[in-house]
């Protein structure tokens, strides 16, 4: 390992300087020292560049079509305001996601709702709100938008694609087993049904095969799987290209998985329609880190460094077994193996097992790298943890965009 390969992990605009690791010209330890920790830090200027590599890359592969955010990916009000900036759609996944993307300004046009077992309030909400796109799961689905709604809906029909992605079994939804979309047989009987629809207008189809998949191939198979359903104006091939989390992960660029998707739909696609995709992880994973400060170590084999976070702000290694790299802010290179835990009371709570931490020491600032998909999304307050901030670094200024929670909200439901 070189002292450069920390830093490949971390946001492009990361450098060191006197004051340790830098994020988007803000020292990480002014961060901490402002905020406290954890806190959560989202490089923006990193993250819009990498919304724009996937907008460019389908603009200049295929041409019409849109990229759509999938949301559950980071939902919160301050993202969802970047990427309606940026000009991209967004999906999501329940009724929280949807009032936050409202809330936030984000055009109804541009929204797609999914779900497997989407509700009556929700679909009420999606109808009322004017979403572009709703995307038909199942048959009760189709019940409930027939029956509520009153004016034309456009809808996609999620189609089981039978193609087993390689990741971890949580993340795959795209093989025969999954319980997300319809199989091939019943798509046909979904998109008969909906041609003599009286409100629900078909747009066309949608696939995802899963979640951190670095393989491209899987992509491509699930692309060639539509081709018998029929011609429709509109494909949503879905999302889960993978991030980069570790120093022996690769993961592809954006313009890789874009040209082997739109490659695969030029083989069995009409030329004419609209192609959308929904790049959530890779979007965002990299331009997120954690702060942490350490509170104890206890040397032995091996040496246990613990921080004041954990699995309640971290859920991905315990969830999935998702392998994270850290550095100390201000000797972010060398160092011996240690394992980096939690607070929580949970022995499965680690964050990083054989973390190379240089000397490290109570009061130490640690950062985690590659946190910026799916930690806030998964926080929690497991021994009473308050969730911590969301801070966006841009330009050489840090700004709040979501506070740590305090003990009474905690307590801010009891009845």
């Amino acid at each position: 390992m070189t002292d450069a390969d920390f830093l490949g992990l971390l946001p492009p605009t990361a450098a060191v300087t006197d004051d340790g690791i830098a994020i988007g010209g803000v020292p990480l330890a002014t961060i901490a020292e402002r905020f406290g920790t954890p806190t959560y830090v989202i490089d923006e200027q990193s993250l819009r560049e990498q919304v724009g590599a996937f907008r460019d890359a389908l603009a200049r592969r295929w041409g019409a079509g849109r990229i759509h955010f999938a949301s559950k990916a980071f939902p919160t009000t301050a993202m969802y305001r970047v990427m309606a900036d940026e000009g991209v759609g967004v999906d999501v996944a329940g009724g929280g996601e949807l009032h936050l993307a409202l809330r936030a300004g984000v055009d109804p046009s541009t929204i797609l709702l999914h779900g497997n077992a989407k509700t009556d309030e929700e679909i009420s909400l999606a109808l009322e709100a004017g979403v572009g796109l709703v995307v038909v799961d199942n048959f009760d689905d189709l019940e409930r938008l027939e029956r509520r709604a009153s004016r034309r809906q456009p809808v996609l029909v999620r189609v089981r694609p039978d193609v087993a992605a390689p990741t971890h079994e949580a993340m795959a939804t795209g093989h025969a087993s999954s319980k997300f979309g319809l199989s091939i047989p019943d798509a046909r009987r979904a998109i008969e049904r909906i041609s003599r629809s009286r409100h629900l207008g078909l747009e066309g189809l949608h696939v995802h095969i899963g979640s951190q998949i670095s393989d491209l191939a899987p992509f491509a198979r699930a692309v060639e799987a539509l081709g018998d359903l029929g011609e429709f104006d509109t494909y949503d091939l879905g999302g889960g290209l993978a991030a980069r989390y570790t120093y022996a992960d690769h993961a592809p660029s954006p313009d890789e998985w874009v040209a082997t998707l739109t490659e695969a739909a030029r083989r069995v696609l009409p030329a004419r329609a609209r192609i959308l995709l929904e790049p959530g992880r890779s979007v965002v994973a990299r331009a997120g880190v954690t702060l942490y400060r350490v509170v104890t170590v206890k040397h032995g084999e091996p040496t246990f460094v613990a921080v004041d976070g954990g699995m309640g702000d971290n859920l991905d290694v315990s969830l999935y077994g998702q392998r994270f790299e850290a550095a100390v802010v201000t000797r972010p290179f060398g160092g011996a193996p240690v394992d980096l835990v939690g607070r929580h009371c949970e022995s499965g709570d680690r964050l990083v097992e054989g973390a190379r931490l240089h000397d490290p020491r109570p009061g130490d600032l640690v950062v985690v790298a590659v946190t910026g998909a799916y930690c806030v999304t998964m926080a929690n307050n497991y021994n009473g943890a308050r969730r911590p901030p969301v801070v966006f670094v841009r330009h050489g200024a840090a700004t709040l965009r979501q506070r740590r929670e305090t003990y009474d909200d905690l307590a801010s439901r009891d009845v």
